[in-house]
């Protein structure tokens, strides 16, 4: 039943089914300075990780009370199987995991602390976003998202990495395969390069990984990747990894640009039966761990884009997994904006709450034209017919 005041949804427009569950609070990465867990002695004050459980609880209550939620079905995630998560994950990282958690936990990498409960939450994370997609698989419903945390897209086959422990959005797209999938294509638009996805499918054609990241590089050890456009993908999959580094500060138009000149051409020519939205709201304006400028505007035009491509090359069928997005207040509203864009409502539900930020694009749109150039002469199946 809708609230008063609230829209009620319609037959022609679709709900999101959204797979959630309680238990993924229970992974807390500590205090500390920013993410490192370190306390210097001098400060009064020690912040939370910013991949904290308040940033979710917020996701979650603004999807259940906020405008939007007449649109929502809730579903109850379940916890992946130890032998689920060998589909993209080695055994032996596997069992590196479950050794440190029956240890009490240990720090992986930089800023990625396994706490107790933090390996029952990943569990549960990767459970869910598999939940997800067998929904659709089995013909319930075209649109679902996968509300989980830990996040995954940092998570390679044999590493942690960027707070990530399981990829649950690369354990979903090899279900989709097994499942019959011919072809599935993934956008990922969290500010960080999905560098663990990519790179579980850097040698296959049969799997589009697409990220538009802010320009960063690598930063250490766990994360030996770049980010940059020439990780294209090895053997079968060379072509298939498609990076779109964008400069910092690029703000809605910069990514809208970016989305209709590279990617929107790029999915067309790959023709996926299935598509996956990774989503990180850290590419907002206000994110204490990205330097890009998305507004609730920008992030509901990309959710518009999106569905667009999956009504016209996967039957409509859509995944959308979270991933980053720190900011515990702004990060919900750019959630819910992006959930109206994958809907399709014609009129936006929420107003932004911060004011304008102003853009110019100019150097974005250089960028983007310098990618497509180079994409265009170098992937054999982006060269003009």
């Amino acid at each position: 039943m809708s609230a008063p005041g609230q829209p009620v949804p319609t037959p022609s427009v679709n709900c999101v089914n959204v797979f959630w569950h309680e238990g993924m609070l229970s992974h807390d990465a500590g205090h500390g300075v920013f993410d490192t867990g370190m306390d210097p002695g001098f400060l009064d004050v020690l912040e939370k990780h910013p991949e904290n459980s308040d940033r979710v609880k917020n996701m979650v209550s603004i999807l259940k009370r906020g405008p939007i939620s007449p649109y929502i079905s809730w579903h109850s995630g379940t916890p992946a199987h130890i032998p689920d998560l060998l589909s993209f994950h080695s055994q032996g990282y596997i069992d590196a995991l479950v050794e440190a958690d029956r240890n009490g936990g240990k720090e992986l990498c930089a800023g990625t602390f396994l706490n107790p409960g933090s390996f029952a939450a990943a569990l549960l994370a990767a459970g869910t976003t598999l939940s997800a997609m067998k929904y659709i698989l089995d013909g319930h419903g075209k649109l679902a998202y996968a509300l989980v945390r830990p996040p995954g897209h940092h998570a390679q086959p044999t590493q942690a990495d960027g707070y990530c422990f399981l990829n649950n959005a690369g354990l979903a797209v090899q279900l989709a395969l097994h499942s019959g999938c011919k072809r599935v294509a993934v956008i990922d638009i969290d500010v960080h390069y999905g560098n663990g996805t990519a790179e579980g499918f850097f040698r296959s054609d049969k799997v589009l990984t697409i990220s538009l990241h802010m320009t960063h590089g690598t930063w250490g050890p766990s994360n030996p990747q770049n980010g940059t456009v020439d990780e294209l993908g090895e053997g079968e999959g060379f072509g298939y990894n498609l990076n779109i580094p964008l400069p910092n500060g690029t703000g809605d138009k910069g990514y809208q640009y970016a989305m209709m000149e590279l990617v929107v051409p790029a999915v067309k020519k790959f023709e996926p039966d299935m598509m996956v939205l990774v989503i990180g709201q850290d590419s907002s304006a206000f994110d204490p761990n990205g330097r890009q400028c998305l507004t609730m505007d920008g992030y509901r035009e990309i959710g518009r884009i999106v569905r667009s491509l999956a009504d016209k090359h996967s039957s409509g069928r859509l995944l959308i997994v979270q991933e980053g997005g720190y900011h515990v207040t702004y990060s919900a509203y750019c959630l819910h904006a992006t959930l109206e864009g994958v809907l399709n409502l014609a009129v936006p539900l929420l107003p932004d709450p911060i004011a304008y930020y102003p853009e110019d694009e100019a150097f974005a749109v250089k960028v983007v034209e310098s990618i497509k150039k180079y994409q265009r002469s170098t992937i054999p199946f982006l060269k003009e017919d």
